[in-house]
């Protein structure tokens, strides 16, 4: 009997001596661990040398444990790991709740992980949950234990445990959510950031507000149980006020751009540099233009999605958990403009219950009248303004977007909103240097990390007409010039003859090339390019930047290319430049860890267009927003620009600019084949966007002129025919480059010309 009870135990310690050292042999050492500094990767700097960014292989920012307040470390260790400062590692109370729990529900669903175990887990370890992984968990839990101090320990997993919404360690945390560093974290928010690791995306705030408040109570009743505070403290805690940072603004404002410099210094200095070799890169980007670029895109984004229609909630609650005594206790801030999902608790015709980020307020049929054209699958038809009602679109328990319209004490109102599905991007640069200022590729870095200002080839439509009219002015055409707007027929089309129209199929006869520009029209920008010459309209596009392949045929005068938003950019600013094409800078400098100088990029640039023609091009686009498509681009100050569209409504562009900034706007669909929509045009689509972003970014900079080259005279000459006039009732003053101003009236008596003197506007 003794002899098979021998081979049992000898059998047995063998297998858990075995499976014991097959799971140690892949334990790690813990000795660099016990080193651990977070690698410097590299930082990234604004043009004002504000820090905008890093890349590094460990997620989140460093803070030693001594800068995090204690109401923090306390709150964790509470909520997280109770008897932390007594175990060795490993809670053999708690695992024993755990297994009893999990033997209750037939599977591994309680963790009963001290924080010894889920740094472990973190540092070294997948996170599926099988008994292997449980039993090489606790083996490197009590070697952290011989190897780590306590305070250690904990420091490393502060810095190290996830928060939710891109958010490692406590430093991300505080700023992601409350816009603030860790250490000046009050008692509400460190429970509140606490009450978020057992399970971020559950307890956010962001996403529900009640749950995290509930949670937040937890946390502050551990930690009075285990004496961290005081009963009146909890209750003044629990009651407080929570103001909660703008996430999407907060995280997102500067990713494009970021993730733009990441690919360049990768490719330039390789992987292990830029993660590991403490590299300091100062940008050109200016945070001012790029938040006013970003709030100017989504807003815009979100305008014209409206105007395509409702769509629908984007979920629905069966069940409705009304606000508890305790959570109508706690005031959470919210300001005007933050957009969030909200739950329906009640509607009538004409007003709505909402329950949005803990706020209960109301939303009005006027602050919903967009959605009356209800697009959903269920709708009967489009409702007329006059006859819609709410309840035509929502019912209880209905989860859709909301924004925060007003606050007024307990009074909140919201508006209606909807999270687009066209996108669009924008790109700015500061034409004197070539500095790219502001970089956006889309609604959302999130949603999307797709960087449409880089890569998205779209074709520009109009918006490539001034440089047909460019190379024209180059060739002696004038602002004056006259051609036929006339119909025209040529060989090839769908019918083997393409007859070109107007967009609003009218023709007007002969027009001055000013005229035409500003009215975007076709058919002249057609012969225009018949007279000039395709090879050197081709031959001037290449001189001033554009690479792309372009089609040798008329079609190049509608902007049959394709192209991106910042090359488009940096074509423009060659004329705000005065003629001279400047290299597109995105990284002005970088240094190494000892400070020396790997990369100095200073502004350079080639005169590739003459001043005058610059000057003449600019007037020309000048009017296109003081009378022309682009009147919707107005901001107060002089600026030039041009609208694009391009076949079916696909793509609506606006590049414009001022002496001190080009912006470039793109909207459209990242489906190449689906339509903005009829009446979608750049004028209505794109210029708004960039007005908004060029108002924001311009504010308090003086306006300024376009500087008037030398060799630039102006003549009053006849509208109608183009050449001088002789009825100063009718007459028209118009730029020329000096020697090509007419030399002959109009079928009169008569002569007016108006030499400028040159103004120094530096």
């Amino acid at each position: 009997m003794r002899f098979p009870l021998l081979i049992v135990f000898v059998l047995a310690f063998g297998l858990i001596t075995g499976g014991y050292l097959a799971l140690a042999t892949g334990v790690p050492s813990i000795a660099e661990l016990k080193k651990y500094r977070a690698t410097e990767g590299t930082k990234v700097y604004a043009d004002d040398d504000t820090l905008i960014g890093e890349f590094k292989i460990e997620k989140g920012i460093f803070v030693p444990l001594e800068r995090i307040p204690a109401p923090m470390k306390n709150a964790i260790v509470a909520v997280e790991d109770s008897r932390f400062w007594q175990h060795k590692g490993i809670d053999y109370i708690g695992i024993a709740r755990a297994l009893v729990k999990d033997i209750m529900h037939a599977s591994l669903k309680e963790g009963g992980s001290t924080i010894t175990q889920q740094l472990a887990k973190i540092v070294f370890l997948s996170p599926e949950k099988t008994i292997q992984r449980k039993l090489r968990e606790a083996q490197l839990a009590m070697k952290l234990e011989k190897e780590l101090t306590k305070k250690e320990i904990l420091e490393l997993y502060l810095n190290k445990v996830y928060f939710g919404h891109g958010a490692y360690g406590v430093e991300m945390a505080a700023r992601t959510y409350f816009g603030k560093s860790v250490g000046q974290l009050t008692l509400p928010e460190a429970a509140m950031l606490a009450g978020l690791v057992k399970a971020p995306t559950t307890y956010s705030p962001y996403n529900d507000l009640v749950r995290a408040k509930e949670r937040q109570e937890i946390v502050l009743v551990r930690m009075e149980e285990e004496g961290y505070i005081k009963p009146s403290e909890r209750n003044v805690a629990k009651t407080a006020a929570i103001a909660l940072s703008s996430l999407r603004a907060g995280t997102e404002t500067n990713n494009y751009f970021l993730e733009y410099i990441r690919q360049q210094l990768e490719q330039k200095y390789g992987v292990e540099m830029v993660y590991k070799g403490d590299l300091k890169v100062h940008t050109a980007l200016n945070r001012n233009a790029q938040a006013a670029a970003q709030r100017a895109l989504q807003e815009g984004l979100r305008d014209i999605d409206k105007r395509r229609g409702w769509r629908g909630p984007i979920g629905h609650k069966d069940e409705i958990k009304e606000d508890s005594g305790s959570g109508q206790r706690v005031s959470f801030t919210a300001s005007p403009g933050d957009i969030s999902t909200g739950v329906v608790l009640s509607v009538s015709p004409t007003e709505a219950a909402i329950k949005a980020r803990g706020l209960t307020g109301k939303l009005s049929l006027a602050d919903a009248q967009w959605a009356s054209n209800n697009i959903t699958k269920n709708a009967k038809k489009a409702q007329s303004p006059k006859h819609f009602k709410l309840t035509d679109i929502l019912v209880r328990g209905d989860i859709i977007w909301v924004r925060v319209k007003a606050v007024s004490g307990k009074n909140v109102s919201f508006s209606l909103e909807q999270e687009p599905e066209v996108e669009g991007a924008l790109a700015a640069v500061e034409p004197e240097t070539g500095y790219i200022r502001a970089l956006v590729g889309g609604y959302s870095f999130t949603k999307s990390e797709y960087n449409r200002a880089l890569y998205a080839k779209r074709q520009p439509g109009s918006s490539f007409k001034p440089l047909i009219f460019a190379a024209a002015l180059e060739r002696n055409f004038t602002p004056a010039s006259i051609i036929d707007d006339a119909p025209v027929s040529y060989p090839g089309g769908t019918n083997g003859e393409w007859k070109p129209e107007n967009y609003d199929h009218k023709y007007y006869g002969p027009t001055r090339l000013r005229e035409a520009l500003a009215y975007s029209r076709n058919v002249v920008t057609i012969k225009l390019v018949e007279n000039v010459g395709i090879d050197n309209i081709i031959s001037f596009v290449r001189d001033v930047g554009i690479e792309t392949d372009m089609p040798r045929e008329l079609t190049i005068a509608l902007g049959s290319i394709s192209i991106t938003p910042l090359e488009m950019a940096v074509t423009y600013s060659t004329f705000a430049n005065g003629g001279t094409r400047m290299t597109p800078i995105a990284v002005k400098y970088v240094t190494d860890a000892k400070g020396r100088l790997l990369e100095n990029n200073e502004p350079e640039g080639i005169e590739v267009v003459s001043p005058q023609t610059s000057f003449l091009i600019t007037s020309m686009m000048e009017d296109v927003i003081n009378y022309g498509t682009g009147m919707r681009a107005t901001i107060g100050r002089p600026a030039a620009g041009k609208t694009g569209t391009s076949n079916d409504y696909k793509d609506a562009w606006f590049i414009g600019y001022t002496p001190q900034l080009v912006g470039c706007v793109w909207v459209g669909f990242d489906d190449m084949r689906k339509s903005l929509g009829r009446g979608e045009v750049g004028g209505r689509a794109a210029a708004p966007i960039w007005a908004h972003f060029m108002r924001n970014t311009l504010a308090g900079i003086p306006p300024e002129p376009f500087p008037l080259p030398e060799g630039i005279i102006q003549v009053s000459i006849d509208p109608v025919t183009g050449l001088l006039s002789v009825d100063d009732s009718s007459a028209v003053y118009e730029y020329f480059r000096e020697g090509t101003q007419p030399t002959e009236y109009s079928p009169s008596a008569g002569r007016v010309v108006k030499e400028i003197i040159q103004t120094d506007y530096d």
